[in-house]
């Protein structure tokens, strides 16, 4: 089972404060066990002082009765065992242990100890070198005080029994008092040292849980909780901060890492969408170019059929057109047949007319440039077919950008290309309409554009309006000159391009390059659509 935070954290903190605890405990008993026993020896020292100074007086007249009396009266007292008097022979004279009287002790009794190290008398020495800790024969701690009876002037000159001067010590008055209240004392503050310490730990315990909970553990939760929705892809998520310390400072650079990671991936998103946004340009213009190679390939390779075949076809077609207007100027020839050869010699020239244009296909004339305005060669161009019977009932609409450059063009091949277009606009709209003439400069490009009215055309011919030889004019087009027109635009480094929604009209955009200085050879731009015949 996974221990969680504020367990471990409470734990270690419980185990050093009961360790600290512990130790403190360890040092108040052994601190309060010192102090007993010094007050212990105190007391008894004081209690022996006592006995000496109250007995002095019986002593010096020599009152043994007296003073055995007070002894024994003294020895009853609170936890006195018993209270002995020893001579400097180390003889008992007197005891409230009625037993020991007269017997000797030894200089390596407990009670000579005190008095004799290395058989060398100690005179004044200090209660607690006075004093003894030991067993008695009941198996009791007792505290034992041996205290000397010194041979003071008033002794050796009292009337009563007179001693030695030169003799420094008489005898030792020897109490020996029970420590069991001091153990108890000792047991039931040890006893309260454990109730307070338990008491304590479980307060400190409660404390350090209810504190850890709110200082440290939701901190961390929600440090947690944050870095789990992060990692779900949720960069809107923010930690509330509620303090300055440092789990504060970690939750703040927790949402400033998260904003940076937000932009980071908004900034990728945009990356990505700008990619997928520029590959499909790419891909679009890499169709584009793939279709105007494939248009350039079949109009070359047409072209060369054409070319082939226009050479073959010339000069009978030529021969036929000398002879038929011969024929036709003879005076001889008859009314009947007049008709008849004017048709052959029409539809002769027609198809002279036809081999002419394929010439022209096939040949593509490079263009002789020269700086022209696009408007100037437009309004040039409409003014040559807005007089044509087709033009009668169509409206036409002008939109010029003032100051447009001038441009290196071919000034013929570019009206060849606006007549063409004009003518079929004015054809598709034979029962009238509008035609909106636009030209503008976008970026680098100059564009024209033609908006008809007409009858439009569907998208699968829509398709096929640059391929050479198609038309939906019937017996009346070639199918050339969208051909050719495209053919020109592509040589002065322009493309062109058809949008037409059937019964709405048909819009012509032509794009030609506004400084004049792209090549045929640009690798952007397909390849000539035909060779040179």
């Amino acid at each position: 089972m996974r221990l969680r935070l504020i367990g471990k954290y409470t734990l270690a903190i419980g185990i050093v404060v009961l360790t600290a605890m512990a130790f403190f405990a360890f040092l108040s008993l052994h601190t309060l066990r010192t102090h007993l026993l010094e007050e212990a020896v105190r007391d008894v020292d004081f209690l022996s002082e006592t006995v000496i100074q109250t007995t002095h007086y019986q002593m010096l007249e020599d009152d043994r009765k007296r003073v055995y009396q007070m002894i024994k009266e003294v020895g009853t007292q609170g936890e006195i065992e018993h209270i002995r008097l020893i001579n400097k022979d180390g003889i008992i004279n007197f005891s409230t242990e009625s037993t020991e009287i007269g017997t000797i002790l030894d200089k390596k009794a407990e009670a000579c100890n005190v008095c004799h190290a290395e058989n060398i008398p100690l005179v004044n020495a200090s209660s607690m070198n006075r004093s003894r800790f030991f067993k008695d024969l009941k198996g009791r701690d007792v505290l034992g005080i041996a205290r000397g009876i010194y041979n003071e002037p008033v002794c050796s000159s009292a009337a009563c029994h007179v001693h030695d001067p030169a003799v420094k010590l008489l005898g030792v008055l020897d109490v020996i008092v029970s420590l069991d209240r001091a153990k108890k004392n000792l047991h039931e503050f040890g006893g309260n040292v454990a109730v307070l310490t338990v008491c304590l730990l479980m307060l400190m315990a409660i404390v350090l849980t209810l504190l850890t909970q709110t200082l440290i553990n939701e901190p961390v939760q929600r440090l947690l909780r944050h870095t789990e929705r992060v990692s779900e892809g949720d960069f809107t998520t923010r930690i509330k901060v509620g303090s300055a310390d440092e789990l504060g400072q970690l939750a703040a650079s927790f949402n400033h890492m998260t904003t940076n990671l937000q932009d980071a991936h908004n900034d990728l998103n945009d990356m990505m969408h700008n990619l997928e946004a520029m590959v499909e340009e790419r891909s679009r213009k890499i169709q584009e170019i793939q279709s105007r190679l494939l248009q350039s390939e079949k109009l070359a390779s047409i072209g060369e059929l054409a070319a082939g075949i226009a050479h073959e076809i010339n000069n009978p077609l030529t021969g036929i057109v000398m002879f038929a207007s011969m024929v036709l100027n003879h005076k001889d020839l008859s009314p009947d047949l007049r008709g008849d050869l004017k048709t052959v010699l029409n539809e002769t020239q027609r198809c002279a007319d036809i081999v002419r244009r394929l010439l022209e296909f096939s040949r593509a004339t490079p263009p002789h440039k020269e700086p022209c305005t696009v408007t100037q060669l437009l309004e040039h161009t409409l003014a040559l077919v807005m007089y044509q019977a087709s033009f009668q009932d169509i409206h036409i609409f002008k939109h010029y950008r003032e100051e447009l450059p001038e441009i290196m063009l071919d000034p013929n091949q570019i009206q060849q290309v606006f007549m063409n277009l004009l003518l079929n606009a004015s054809q598709s709209m034979s029962g009238g309409g509008n035609l909106e003439l636009s030209v503008d400069l976008d970026d680098e490009w100059i564009v024209t554009r033609m908006r008809d009215t007409g009858c439009g055309i569907s998208a699968d011919n829509l398709k096929k309006i640059f391929d050479p030889f198609f038309t939906t004019k019937g017996s009346s087009g070639t199918g050339l000159g969208l051909s050719i027109s495209y053919g020109i635009i592509h040589n002065h480094g322009g493309s062109i391009e058809a949008e037409s929604t059937v019964g709405e009209g048909t819009v012509f955009t032509i794009r030609l390059p506004a400084d004049g200085e792209r090549e045929v050879g640009d690798p952007n731009l397909p390849i000539r659509m035909a060779k040179e015949g």
